[in-house]
């Protein structure tokens, strides 16, 4: 189509030439031959411009355009699949209904106590079976033989637990005293005087610490009671249920021990 055009062109400025009336001092008129060789000298002429001018800029453009319709179409394919994706995670939210979220519990990081648990007392390396009482506001254990004394200027107790139940022979502990409690009996009684120990207990996974007062609780159904100071901030009582927590495997009898291993290995 080029060449076409460019014949075409040539052709008409020739023969423009050669239709002028010739004057005195013009050429001769063209012969056919020399009219074709002159035209198709032109014809090559303007092709061999043309194309040295605008070949390598058509080349770089036409490259360019077909960079860019290659990256168009790769983003259409991701845009395809990504919609392809979105409508699958749809369809699957849709057939699996999302579970319901259990709404917080009331509890917070507290734990519950039945009504009567299982405590073992580090110190004393046993456990008791507890009445977990709200109306009582502190914690006390069944000690028998109390004894005071002092070390190294310092208050401490000498006392029999029965660790085995009360058929069995009682074992002897010491431990510092941190501080008296004085509780109030029936109106015609003088207050209870009792010593408190410090100690570690351990309710199912739980543990906790707390101050033990030592007093006689024989003539009661539980040797071990945690009150009101125990449990605020860390339990919660449902006196309908009992042992929640378990029941902890008894520790194998030992035999009493004596006044130094006592000491040795009570912690202070």
């Amino acid at each position: 189509m080029l060449k076409q055009l460019i014949a075409i062109a040539v052709a008409s400025s020739l023969m423009g030439c050669a239709a002028t009336e010739p004057t005195a001092n013009a050429p001769k008129p063209l012969d056919t031959d020399t009219f074709n060789t002159r035209l198709n000298q032109q014809q090559d002429h303007l092709e061999a411009t043309i194309a040295q001018q605008c070949q390598p800029a058509d080349l770089t453009a036409l490259a360019t355009l077909n960079s860019q319709v290659e990256q168009l179409s790769q983003q259409i394919d991701n845009l395809n699949q990504a919609a392809k994706n979105l409508t699958a995670q749809k369809q699957a939210a849709v057939m699996t209904p999302a579970p319901r979220q259990c709404p917080k519990s009331a509890l917070g990081d507290k734990f519950i106590l039945g009504e009567v648990e299982n405590v073992f007392v580090d110190e004393l390396n046993a456990s008791f079976a507890t009445r977990i009482d709200t109306g009582a506001e502190s914690s006390s254990i069944d000690a028998r033989n109390i004894t005071l004394f002092e070390r190294d200027g310092a208050q401490w107790v000498r006392f029999d637990v029965h660790t085995q139940g009360e058929k069995q022979p009682a074992t002897n502990y010491e431990s510092k005293v941190v501080r008296f409690v004085r509780i109030k009996q029936d109106a015609n009684e003088k207050d209870d005087r009792r010593p408190v120990i410090h100690a570690h207990l351990k309710i199912g996974q739980y543990a906790a610490e707390t101050d033990l007062n030592l007093t006689d609780r024989s003539h009661l159904d539980y040797p071990l009671l945690l009150g009101r100071k125990f449990i605020k901030d860390i339990a919660v009582v449902d006196v309908g249920q009992r042992y929640v927590h378990g029941k902890a495997k008894q520790p194998k009898p030992q035999s009493p021990k004596t006044e130094s291993a006592i000491a040795s290995s009570t912690k202070e």
